[in-house]
């Protein structure tokens, strides 16, 4: 049965490439005509939704992803498919491969698609589809038994902060103070583990940023779609089969400093540069913002440090120029339990000399509701004021 509908799909993709014709639902109607497969009418609308699905979507992927309420579906096999609703993973029912071999053949699509390559030689892609899913795959033997997918699924819009009070993942005093962090151009840093909202928040507060203001993005995968008129976005490149060509992200943030960024944003720091990042915040480009993986926002000046040393920064240099650059650091989590994910509280940076620096938490947002205000909150409270910014006031 598998190899029936693979010799089916192998036969309209030829017809539609003899004809020069795209991929709608009509011509692969036609060209499943053409082929006469034994079909009744049903069948026949029935086999072109798949047929289409399998050409130009994500084949039996293609309902969940369709799902407004969906933000992940990872393959681990065959008939190993789970979704993320927003309440944690869960196994699919009723959806499955045909066999290995079907998700393999989806992979190497969807990498085409993504206009990045996917075999023997580089079994792994990371990349960005055109309707702005994110996509990763990992082929056998990598990936043991099976190929493996993760989709993680774009809103055609972004989040509002509005939107992210709505549903629980902050208070409306924290998107109050997160709007005047943005109005005073306070540089910030996101951080938080995989999965806990980080981009969201970012494209949210991104769309609060003057209409006049340029904001210049950097980002390995072009994830952020922030509701702003004036955004110029730069994405890295992998190299080609000779190893040529590379792009990474430290060359894409010392372009933006060129391309006059009223706000540089670095989508996700992972690497050698966050050198030139501080470098930049600490050179007059105020309200910048990125973000970073990170377990605790106490952790987030160790995690810098060691993405420094990639780059041959010296300790002391990094946490100097870290104070000197960073404002403020936003962190989320995610409960384990319901899978929800909101903002844990607003941190600001603390240190002298040469010594290392650590994050004091200027106001806490417990999972159990309300705010708390902690000992950095003057600090935050002074910061924004000599930027003309005064902060809307707290109760617990």
């Amino acid at each position: 049965m598998a190899e029936r509908a693979a010799a089916l799909v192998d036969a309209v993709r030829l017809r539609l490439v003899e004809a020069g014709t795209p991929p709608t639902s009509g011509s692969v109607a036609a060209a499943l005509r053409a082929a006469r497969p034994p079909l009744g009418g049903d069948d026949v609308l029935d086999t072109v939704r798949v047929l289409r699905a399998e050409l130009v979507g994500a084949g039996p992927l293609d309902p969940l992803l369709a799902e407004a309420e969906v933000t992940d579906v990872l393959v681990n096999g065959p008939d190993e498919i789970w979704v993320d609703r927003g309440r944690g993973l869960q196994r699919a029912p009723g959806i499955r491969f045909a066999d290995a071999e079907a998700v393999r053949r989806l992979a190497h699509r969807l990498a085409t698609a993504a206009g990045r390559r996917l075999d023997d030689a580089r079994p792994w892609v990371d990349a960005r589809l055109p309707d702005g899913t994110r996509l990763h795959a990992v082929l056998p033997p990598i990936a043991t038994g099976c190929t493996h997918l993760s989709l993680r699924t774009s809103r055609s819009r972004p989040f509002t902060l509005p939107e992210l009070v709505a549903a629980g993942s902050l208070p409306q005093t924290g998107a109050d103070l997160l709007a005047a962090v943005i109005r005073a151009r306070l540089s910030l840093l996101i951080t938080g583990g995989t999965g806990t909202g980080k981009t969201t928040l970012l494209a949210a507060l991104l769309g609060l940023v003057e209409p006049g203001e340029r904001i210049v993005l950097a980002e390995d995968s072009a994830e952020l779609r922030p509701d702003h008129p004036h955004v110029v976005r730069l994405q890295s490149r992998p190299p080609n089969q000779e190893g040529l060509g590379e792009l990474t992200l430290r060359d894409l943030v010392r372009q933006a400093l060129r391309m006059r960024p009223d706000r540089l944003v670095v989508g996700e720091v992972r690497g050698a540069e966050v050198v030139d990042l501080l470098a930049a915040l600490n050179t007059g480009h105020e309200g910048g913002a990125g973000t970073a993986h990170a377990n605790t926002a106490a952790d987030v000046p160790a995690r810098l440090e060691a993405l420094g040393s990639l780059a041959g920064l010296p300790r002391d240099a990094l946490h100097s120029q870290l104070r000197a650059a960073l404002d403020v650091v936003v962190h989320l989590v995610r409960e384990p339990a319901s899978g929800r994910r909101r903002v844990a509280g607003l941190h600001i940076l603390d240190g002298t000399g040469a010594g290392p620096t650590r994050t004091v938490p200027a106001i806490t947002f417990p999972a159990t509701g309300g705010c708390e205000p902690g000992p950095g909150w003057e600090r935050l409270r002074q910061c924004c004021a000599e930027r003309g910014t005064e902060l809307p006031g707290v109760s617990r």
